[in-house]
Formats: structure tokens, sequence, C-alpha cells
């Protein structure tokens, strides 16, 4: 993250949009797309970083049920609970993306329920991820995302879905969605 001219902080390394309050980023449709396919039958889903709805309404559409919607802004503290419900689910969420933050949330959520976060591919490749990849069991790559519906282009950052379980040890198999096939 850079600092602005303005002192204001920035989006991203690449990146003059100013960073917005509680980094409130409405998941785009196009972003939930590739990772439908890897929740592996999974039905139920809760959504503890929600904002205003929008990642919760896309999986809705797949016919996924939610169990659970909160954020911080509406007083849900997702930190503050250790359950969200009984049964087979998963924590799909696009987080706030300040390192200290979602550090903390995969943290408390790997113990919870296996756990899918929108996040920048960038993140995987710096030392500050080591403590947490062994407990990563996929990256999807998305690829760029779309985050402002009345944008021109894409945002200039690579994003996955990761996927985190407290009870996985070896790091992550790496999806590529992007196209292509893997060399056998």
């Amino acid at each position: 993250m850079r600092v602005c001219q303005t002192g204001g902080t920035t989006l991203g390394k690449r990146s003059e949009f100013k960073r917005r309050p509680r980094d409130f980023y409405p998941t785009p449709y196009e972003a939930v797309l590739p990772l439908i396919p890897h929740l592996n039958g999974t039905r139920r889903f809760a959504e503890p970083c929600s904002g205003k709805g929008d990642l919760v309404r896309h999986l809705e559409s797949f016919r996924l049920e939610c169990i659970y919607s909160g954020d911080m802004h509406t007083g849900k503290n997702a930190l503050a609970r250790d359950s969200y419900g009984r049964g087979k689910y998963c924590i799909v969420t696009n987080p706030p993306h300040s390192r200290d933050v979602m550090h903390q949330l995969i943290e408390h959520f790997w113990d919870i329920a296996p756990t899918w976060l929108l996040i920048d591919l960038d993140w995987a490749a710096n030392v500050h991820a080591t403590p947490y990849l062994w407990r990563c069991t996929d990256m999807v790559v998305i690829g760029r995302v779309k985050w402002f519906a009345n944008s021109k282009s894409a945002g200039k950052e690579n994003y996955m879905w990761a996927r985190f379980d407290g009870d996985h040890r070896g790091g992550p198999q790496f999806h590529n969605n992007r196209g292509g096939a893997a060399p056998e």
C-alpha cells in the first residue's frame, strides 16, 4: 500500500485510487464464478464479512444456503464467534485486506470450518504469508477483478480464492482458472 500525495492510502501498489474505509469492496459476480466448482458439494455457508451482502446474493444464486451473514460495521464481530451453526458448512468471505486483520481472521476461521477467502494473489508470495500457507488447501486463481462496476477496466492486481482448513497440513494445491491446461 502506498501513501498518496494527499496523505491517504491507496488501494494497491499500482493504483492511484484511495482505499475505501473498512476495505469495503463489494464482491463482483464474476469473481465468484471460478469458486463454484471447488465448493465440492458444500451447500451451506457463512459469510462473516458480508458488507452489503453481494457475495451472499451471488452464492445464493447457485442454490447455496447462507446460514449466517454479518459484518463489523453492523456490530457483528467475526472474531467474537466460535461457530456459525451445526452440520456441514464452509465460510466464504471477501475479508478486509489489511494484513493484520486478514491474518487474525484466517487463524480464527480455520478452526471453525473450511474457509474460502477472496484475497490478492501476491499475498502468497510474501514472507508474511508463510505461517498461513501450510493450512491452505487450495488456491483458485481468478486473475484481475473489476471492483468498480462503472470502471472501464479491471483492477491491476490478480486475485484468488484461498481455502484454509485447521485440519490440513502441507500447503495448497494450485488451480489456475485463467485458461490453459496443466502439462502432463
